[in-house]
């Protein structure tokens, strides 16, 4: 990661993109902004971007297709701006590979700390092998190589189903993962839509995780859409 990245910014309303160019250069980053979906295509394969902020709603074609497509030959980070009443379009973009979301209006700090997370997110992804195999939240650790979850000096005991799930979560820190892609990759493809596996399964998982179970701080719900993993710094 260079210490400027670059930031990619596809909207077409013209205040967004003053806004976005001017708060996140302020921040020393360096941002290029398109208004058409094709137009951010070809910038993104001239300039290969750090992170990508990508509207859903463009003139040309949507944000859920460019989101597609960048993933046919990249894995720079997505964030995908949305408005209130677009949950299906947000989860079929999380779902074509995008890591996280904005509700439009949002505030200046929150898309900061989102910027910050999917950097973050990305130099973990391309760090040596073995550098990132441990995560912690808290009191919580997670050995991904050796299969351990420790709380303190307590060895946390996981059904094999729990640790695939916790393990997914934490290896995706930081990333909305929508409930389809979930129960995709631990249960299968045939079990997509059998989200009451997925609701048993993470409320046990909390009871041995969480310090309140009724009030998750580690893994967190993103309403109609799937969870989150938070992960210490």
């Amino acid at each position: 990661m260079t210490s400027n990245p670059r930031i990619l910014v596809i909207d077409d309303e013209p205040q967004i993109l003053r806004a976005m160019r001017a708060i996140l250069t302020e921040q020393g980053f360096v941002v290029e902004a398109a208004s058409r979906g094709e137009d951010g295509l070809t910038q993104a394969a001239a300039h290969l971007p750090d992170l990508i902020i990508l509207d859903l709603g463009l003139p040309d074609i949507d944000g859920i297709e460019v989101c597609r497509r960048l993933r046919e030959w990249t894995d720079v980070p997505v964030i995908i701006l949305s408005v209130r009443d677009a949950e299906r379009e947000k989860v079929a973009a999380l779902d074509n590979g995008a890591d996280d979301y904005l509700t439009k209006p949002f505030g200046i700090e929150e898309l900061l700390a989102r910027v910050r997370v999917a950097l973050r997110r990305s130099a973990r992804a391309h760090a040596p092998a073995g550098q990132n195999s441990v995560v912690r939240a808290g009191a919580l650790r997670i050995d991904l190589a050796w299969h351990k979850v420790t709380r303190g000096d307590e060895e946390l005991k996981l059904t094999a189903t729990e640790f695939n799930l916790l393990a997914y979560l934490a290896s995706n820190r930081g990333r909305v993962l929508t409930h389809q892609s979930i129960l995709e990759h631990v249960w299968g493809p045939a079990d997509v839509n059998h989200t009451e596996y997925l609701r048993v399964y993470m409320r046990q998982l909390r009871k041995k995780l969480e310090v309140d179970p009724e009030h998750p701080q580690i893994i967190v719900t993103e309403p109609g859409v799937g969870y989150r993993f938070l992960a210490d710094e």
